[in-house]
């Protein structure tokens, strides 16, 4: 086996570097393993569970993600992210096996980011908010369906 080049290793550790900042800004989301626990979690909180669908690399759900979802977050309110386009086993609401992909296909998510906003059973309980309509309104969008949501919750 031939010993990797100078310039394999150069191109290597590029890429690597170059996927970083697209896999710290996702770290600002947890990606669940099951919604059936966030969503408990969220109910223990008298809350709703705030889940954005996304794909990778997709600047607007980046722009949600870091500037308004991670600040929720922080703030105490359950948000978690799914990739819709991801092949990773996941439990639903039901607690059945599924997939991202396969979630965002049963919801009807067809644009990314969408902002859904779920309570029990998996009931969403506000409107929820596909791609973003008006840059400069999407804070007063989110904050009128995570009100709806939340009182719904409690």
């Amino acid at each position: 086996m031939k010993p990797l080049a100078r310039r394999e290793l150069l191109l290597a550790a590029l890429g690597a570097a170059a996927l970083a900042p697209v896999r710290a800004a996702q770290a600002l989301l947890p990606t669940p393993a099951s919604l059936a626990k966030e969503l408990a979690a969220a109910q223990g909180q008298g809350r709703a569970l705030v889940v954005m669908f996304s794909t990778p690399g997709c600047p607007w759900c980046k722009l949600v993600r870091q500037s308004y979802l991670a600040p929720l977050r922080a703030q105490g309110q359950p948000v978690v992210e799914v990739d819709m386009l991801g092949a990773a086993p996941l439990a639903g609401f039901d607690g059945a096996a599924t997939t991202g992909a396969q979630l965002a296909r049963a919801l009807h998510v067809g644009v990314a980011p969408t902002v859904l906003f779920f309570g029990r059973g998996g009931r969403e309980l506000a409107h929820r908010l596909p791609g973003v309509p008006l840059p400069d309104f999407y804070g007063a969008y989110l904050q009128e369906r995570l009100d709806a949501a939340n009182q719904a919750a409690a």
